[in-house]
């Protein structure tokens, strides 16, 4: 926590209430705060980042004037579309945009979703949230969740400290999921999304050669990002052996736009002369101040290296790794909701068909549903921010026939995705025991190795306590499923490559549970209103 003193005044007087309240303003977030201010709902937007967009969307400064033209995008005309519903609610005053600003607590508080369906009219705002405020409405008194707010960046209080609402949609994505390979705490070394946003946001690029490796179709898109800011690629090394896809081959032809983007990733790839390598592996970084090469090999489906293929790749300054996403949960989980593990053993949110969660008046949309990419996420955020709409305001907001075959198709890629891109097996006989598995902690492989054999560390939890793997600044958001992993004795060759989805699911949503989701000054405990 930051305890940054402040000479602010203390907010004083009722916190501003709205009909829906909507985290994150990237794909599913735009999407169900558009439709839910198309729906006549007063709507409050929160957003860790700067600008709407979230990470799929991430472009340069606009308060900069920096011209965007959506090169390094795709779905960029969605985005604009998106846009201008989403600019033209706060020009209207139904939507309350809330930038640079995190929920660290979210709660619910008296009164009940039940008791406001049917109502008619719209809560205002009131106090300092800006476009939207106004008196009251006859649901501001029977609120059904609090959201408590701080910024994202730097210390002091946030201008507007709590918003209630009677309706919540969560639609805050998920971010890279690691596993530890030898040399991977050196400078240079970043997720591959991490190489991404940083050429969307600067239009430039944090190294000039790079090899990207992991797995899933998302290290092409940064492959060839890094080839238009005018990079160049090593190598992309994919763990997988693609012939996955072949019995899936149905769920890909339900989807054609995926192929059409397919297409132009392989003319990407061919015409910067990127070699893409299949079931192939980092198995060592190397470095000394900051990476300069990479050791390979190619692996056998049961996780072993092959002899005789190892080499060597150096004249690099950079690597990308992706292992597929991990959705953050820690509001959902926060609130209560119920949760499963997903095919590619994600934890995910449980969620009816217009993204209702078990938690009554509570929405899911996006990553945290389960990873399936920005289309599906746009259009689970319509369904879940008219829904939320509806519950309020007494309408209709069922999901149409066409939108029920869409969703089918694109979570049938989705799962045939993670399918074809499992975790490999065998990346945990890759590790030393000198291995740095935690790098906020900076514990080693060996110790948590230590405290699974002999202390009897079977969870992620367990071994956060005996090693405080976890309990640096990330909280294990790096870290965490690696640890979960390896806790659970996964990972080796002639083991399984993630944990049983039962242990799985306890083990990772011990680290999705936290009483406070993102650092926060002091004064916000302070100011907590009830």
């Amino acid at each position: 926590m930051n305890s940054q003193a402040t000479d602010a005044p203390r907010p004083t007087g009722r916190a501003p209430h709205f009909d829906v309240a909507i985290v994150g303003a990237g794909p599913a977030g735009l999407a169900a705060a558009a439709a839910a201010s198309d729906s006549g709902a007063r709507v409050a937007v929160v957003d860790a980042a700067e600008q709407p967009g979230g990470q799929y969307w991430r472009h340069r400064s606009e308060a900069a004037g920096v011209p965007e033209g959506g090169e390094y995008h795709h779905g960029w005309k969605q985005y604009l579309a998106l846009r201008a519903r989403f600019d033209s609610g706060i020009a209207a005053g139904r939507i309350t945009y809330l930038p640079s600003t995190s929920v660290w607590m979210a709660r619910p508080v008296a009164g009940a979703v039940s008791g406001a369906a049917g109502a008619s009219g719209a809560a205002g705002a009131s106090g300092a949230a800006g476009a939207g405020a106004g008196s009251p409405g006859p649901l501001a008194s029977h609120p059904a969740f609090a959201l408590e707010l701080t910024p994202a960046h730097g210390g002091g209080p946030s201008p507007v400290p709590s918003i209630r609402a009677a309706a919540l949609v969560l639609a805050t994505g998920g971010y890279d999921r690691q596993l530890p390979v030898p040399g991977w705490q050196l400078p240079g070394v970043m997720a591959a999304g991490g190489i991404q946003a940083f050429v969307k946001q600067n239009g430039m690029l944090p190294g000039s050669r790079f090899v990207i490796a992991g797995t899933g179709p998302f290290l092409l898109p940064v492959a060839a990002n890094i080839t238009q800011a005018g990079g160049s690629v090593a190598a992309v090394l994919e763990s997988a052996s693609l012939m996955g896809w072949l019995p899936r081959a149905h769920r890909a032809a339900g989807v054609p736009a995926k192929g059409i983007e397919g297409a132009g990733y392989v003319a990407a790839f061919i015409k910067n002369r990127i070699p893409y390598r299949i079931r192939t592996v980092i198995t060592e970084i190397l470095g000394t101040e900051h990476v300069t090469g990479v050791r390979t090999a190619r692996v056998r489906s049961t996780g072993e290296t092959i002899p005789g293929s190892e080499r060597e790749i150096t004249g690099i300054d950079g690597v990308g790794l992706g292992w597929g996403f991990t959705p953050q949960l820690e509001l959902p989980v926060q609130l209560g909701v119920s949760t499963r593990v997903d095919v590619d053993g994600s934890l995910v949110g449980i969620v009816d068909e217009t993204g209702l969660s078990t938690v009554p008046g509570l929405y899911l949309a996006g990553e945290i549903t389960g990873v399936g990419g920005a289309p599906l996420s746009v259009l689970e955020g319509e369904i879940a921010g008219r829904s939320a709409a509806s519950s309020v305001l007494g309408a209709q907001g069922a999901v149409t026939a066409s939108e029920r075959r869409i969703l089918a198709r694109n979570r049938g890629f989705a799962e045939a995705m993670h399918l074809a891109h499992p975790v490999p097996a065998g990346w945990a006989d890759r590790l030393t025991p000198e291995t740095t598995v935690c790098r906020c902690e900076e514990v080693s492989f060996g110790e948590l190795g230590h405290a699974h054999t002999e202390l009897a560390a079977d969870d992620l939890r367990t071994e956060k306590g005996l090693t405080r793997a976890g309990m640096g600044w990330c909280q294990g958001r790096v870290c965490g499923f690696a640890v979960s992993c390896l806790s659970a004795g996964a990972g080796a060759v002639g083991a399984e490559a993630v944990p049983s989805a039962e242990s799985a699911a306890h083990s990772l949503s011990q680290s999705a549970k936290r009483p406070v989701a993102q650092p926060l000054p002091l004064s916000a405990l302070r100011d907590l209103q009830d």
